[in-house]
């Protein structure tokens, strides 16, 4: 961990308890990165960023405030603390405010084990320029691609050090590298888009760019001739690319946020069924070389690995320390802020069970149905959990694949939908959240 970056919240610490704070934590975050966007086989946009941010939290009784600042000078913190202080004197109390106890402090982890950060040396526009070049030259050499709407490479290094009067500090850092092809196909009216898109913590296993634009281009023509299905309930596979949504509306009901608000529509579901028996999800913030993990959370408490559902009992909320006093219970090591915020719950890495079964195999036994491989726009009643979205993908008929549709939307209630699902055996282990595709029974689809 650079030396830079600990200093830093150091001093936000100093002034905090000079302005008059009884209590405070400081977030210290220094990033770069740079991108490459390609169209037509010419460079159409490439840039770079750099900078720092710095963020302060004060509390004074059970009463805080945030602030925050690209600016490091030592001037630029007084003024920020004496802000601080002076918003927190006036911020309504809130009994459950406070900094995590010094004996419940995440006090050793091995950055090692994670592997956040790739070595390799920083690649250059030049070379990003060049991946992107390569993904639209391989979408475009797909049969029926008219044309790539976009093509991208980019590159990012970001450290993140925490610290509190508590007497916690820490910090890591984490990289990513990425590729994107967006394809069209056809021409006019009938026309069709899809695209394709690839991240790694390490540039070494991230897939060739011609690999990412052959895909796209592929999904795109797959999609040529598509029309409305029929009005009608019938079995749907959320495609694993998208199939992670699906799971996403679950942990979003299980934000300790939501919960204390009562807004959740799992929110007297601890305990019950929220998922068949057999299937779980499994937050894990330890794998090496994902996107989501953390040594701890932002309120500087361990990580620890944890059932969400087990065998489709839900067993946990997602807490951070103030949603976890508000409920009587204990925060999960899920919290996580910005400069400018204060911590709040949030998810790491989660894996739902896979089945035994391929996703042709899901697809030859619903018959006739839909397969959804993408998704437009969202009307998700977050308290009774009524769900409706527009949907595109492949009809199905006996088990068979027999032509694109679009312009088709979606409805049932998540809480009855997801009781429903049977999982395939198809998801990427690289991702942050592991889920394969999903068959649905019986959701309404409103079309011709």
């Amino acid at each position: 961990m650079p030396d830079r970056l600990a200093p830093l919240t150091e001093a936000l610490l100093a002034a905090a308890r000079k302005a008059g704070a009884e209590a405070a934590d400081a977030i210290a975050i220094d990033g770069r990165s740079i991108s490459v966007d390609v169209r037509g086989g010419a460079l159409e946009q490439a840039e770079r960023s750099e900078g720092t941010e710095i963020g302060l939290r004060v509390l004074i009784g059970r009463r805080q405030a945030c602030v925050s600042a690209s600016d490091v000078a030592a001037r630029t913190m007084a003024e920020m603390a004496e802000r601080a202080v002076a918003m927190a004197r006036e911020a309504p109390e809130d009994p459950t405010i406070g900094l995590a106890e010094p004996g419940d402090l995440a006090r050793a982890w091995d950055l090692a084990l994670l592997d956040l950060a790739d070595n390799a040396p920083e690649p250059g526009a030049a070379e990003l320029e060049d991946d992107a070049r390569r993904a639209e030259t391989a979408a475009l050499a797909v049969t029926g691609i008219s044309q790539c709407q976009a093509a991208s490479a980019s590159y990012s290094r970001r450290r993140v050090f925490i610290a509190a009067t508590n007497g916690f500090a820490g910090g890591y850092a984490r990289t990513s590298r990425s590729t994107s092809a967006v394809a069209i196909a056809g021409e006019g009216l009938g026309m069709e888009r899809d695209w394709a898109a690839e991240s790694r913590t390490y540039q070494s296993d991230l897939p060739s760019a011609e690999e990412i634009g052959r895909l796209a281009g592929e999904r795109a023509a797959e999609r040529l001739g598509a029309r409305k299905p029929k009005t009608g309930a019938y079995p749907v596979v959320f495609d694993e690319r998208i199939a992670s949504g699906l799971i996403g509306h679950l942990l979003a009901a299980i934000n300790g946020s939501a919960i204390v608000r009562g807004s959740s529509w799992l929110r007297d579901a601890m305990g019950a069924e929220v998922l068949p028996r057999g299937l779980s999800i499994f937050e894990n913030p330890h794998r090496p070389r994902v996107s989501s993990s953390r040594p701890f959370d932002a309120e500087g408490l361990p990580t620890t690995p944890r059932d969400i559902v087990r065998d489709g009992i839900l067993k946990s909320w997602t807490l951070d320390l103030g949603t976890a006093r508000k409920l009587g219970l204990k925060s999960t090591g899920s919290a996580a802020r910005g400069p400018s915020a204060p911590p709040a719950p949030s998810i790491s890495n989660i894996a739902l069970t896979q089945g035994d079964h391929s996703r042709e195999q899901l697809i030859e036994a619903m018959g006739t149905g839909l397969v959804v491989t993408s998704m437009i726009g969202a009307s998700i009643n977050p308290t009774t959990g009524d769900y409706s979205r527009g949907a595109s993908g492949f009809w199905v008929e006996n088990g068979r694949i027999t032509h694109p549709v679009n312009e088709c939307t979606l409805a049932g209630n998540l809480r009855d939908m997801l009781m429903r699902i049977t999982p395939a055996n198809d998801a990427r282990g690289h991702l942050s959240h592991v889920v394969p595709s999903l068959l649905v029974e019986g959701l309404t689809l409103a079309g011709e």
